[in-house]
């Protein structure tokens, strides 16, 4: 059996690797994402699936998801947030992989699940949505 020699300069640089991916871990968030969505909410699970397949390139603040907010990445999609979205259109994006068919996969989610989504995309998205003022009367 071989000896292990005490080395406190190597200790203290394992400890100091350990603290520094524990100080990281907490930076990011890492494990700190959830979903803004009572569970007895029946849009729950669609917030659950949209965080876990969409929060990727979609930000939401209800499922806890900033995924369109670095606008410089081609695959940053909308932010619904911003953006109001019917059952409907959510339904034929999921099918269609969005609406130019150019980036979001088709088919992200299926059956039950993207249902779900849709319910949640229709209740929750477009409530930040900040409106330019209108001029309440005509110009000269």
């Amino acid at each position: 059996m071989r000896s292990v020699k005490y080395d406190p300069a190597r200790v203290r640089r394992l400890l100091a690797v350990i603290g520094l991916s524990i100080a990281a871990a907490l930076a990011a968030g890492c494990g700190s994402q959830s979903i803004d969505v009572p569970s007895d909410d029946p849009a729950h699970e669609g917030a659950q699936t949209f965080l876990e397949r969409c929060s990727g390139c979609h930000t939401l603040t209800a499922a806890a998801s900033q995924g369109s907010s670095n606008r410089s990445q081609r695959n940053q999609g909308p932010d619904f947030d911003q953006r109001k979205e019917s059952y409907k259109d959510v339904i034929y994006a999921i099918r269609n992989g969005g609406f130019s068919g150019a980036i979001m996969p088709q088919n992200i989610v299926v059956g039950q699940d993207a249902r779900e989504v849709a319910l949640f995309l229709a209740h929750y998205a477009g409530q930040n949505v900040e409106e330019p003022a209108r001029p309440t009367e005509p110009g000269p």
